[in-house]
């Protein structure tokens, strides 16, 4: 049972984290690498705060998730000035330079040693420290999350977004800027996922930079990508694959190494088959071509 909840935990999280890269990526078109960094922003600033200060968990979350919109207010405003290939260099650049951060201010994340003993979040004397309680916890988030995600799909706000993706020209005929659009979708889709990052801190009660690297973002890019962007539908499938994939090629008896090389090989070949074959992903809308 525990095993089980664990998964659903890890669920829980990475579909935060795909709803969120999935509003800036599927409906603007551009591909961001730097997802990871505000996974990692968020987990860390809970973390500290928790430890540090003795906050709260849940002001914690609010309080990282407030920094990680700043930070991607910032990193959007430089990165945003380009177009397509550059702007996907760019987010990379960004994501180096958080996790340098991360790995080398030692004072405030103990680099490379990480934060160990993070405590576990609690409400009116209620802690949730068995893994049942924190999944509920996650899966409340998660459903926050995923709701106000639908609502957004729904509104003018993603509308004007899916313009811009498809006929930027066409969309500025219209007076509106693409740039304030594009910044509030990238701005929105990294404080999202520095919730995603408030709830993995204190779940793991271990963090490392190691956790938020370009692989990271890399992995996160490809649930996107694999499930399908630019709707609600390919975020979850993919989610759903991308954690449940890795555990069930444990029950084919592979020595540990073995079934990580063949996670990779599985990703790789995916990927190639799907952009070849089906560029929108399993269940999504938009077509990365």
């Amino acid at each position: 049972m525990n095993y089980l909840l664990s998964i659903l935990i890890m669920i829980n999280i990475y579909l935060i984290l795909a709803l969120s890269l999935n509003l800036f990526m599927g409906y603007t078109g551009l591909i961001s690498l730097t997802h990871a960094a505000f996974f990692g922003i968020g987990a860390y600033t809970t973390a500290l705060l928790m430890m540090q200060l003795k906050l709260n968990f849940f002001l914690s979350m609010l309080l990282g998730m407030i920094l990680t919109f700043f930070i991607a207010y910032l990193i959007g405003k430089l990165s945003l000035v380009f177009k397509e290939e550059l702007f996907v260099l760019v987010t990379l650049g960004f994501q180096m330079i958080v996790f340098s951060i991360l790995y080398n201010w030692t004072k405030l994340t103990r680099g490379p040693y990480g934060v160990i003993g993070i405590p576990k979040p609690s409400l009116g004397g209620f802690e949730f420290s068995e893994l049942w309680s924190f999944f509920i916890l996650s899966g409340g988030i998660a459903a926050i999350m995923f709701i106000y995600f639908k609502i957004l799909d729904k509104s003018a706000f993603c509308l004007y977004l899916k313009g811009i993706r498809d006929n930027e020209l066409a969309f500025i005929s219209s007076g509106k800027s693409p740039a304030y659009y594009k910044a509030l979708a990238f701005v929105i889709s990294g404080g999202a996922a520095g919730i995603a990052g408030a709830l993995y801190a204190p779940y793991i009660t271990y963090i490392v930079p190691a956790s938020f690297n370009l692989d990271m973002s890399i992995f996160i890019l490809c649930i996107v990508m694999i499930g399908g962007a630019g709707n609600l539908r390919g975020p979850l499938i993919g989610t759903l694959f991308m954690v449940i994939a890795p555990e069930a090629l444990k029950f084919l008896g592979l020595p540990d190494a073995a079934a990580a090389n063949m996670r990779q090989i599985i990703y790789g070949l995916l990927l190639v088959l799907l952009m070849r074959y089906r560029p929108q992903g399993l269940l999504g809308e938009y077509k990365f071509e």
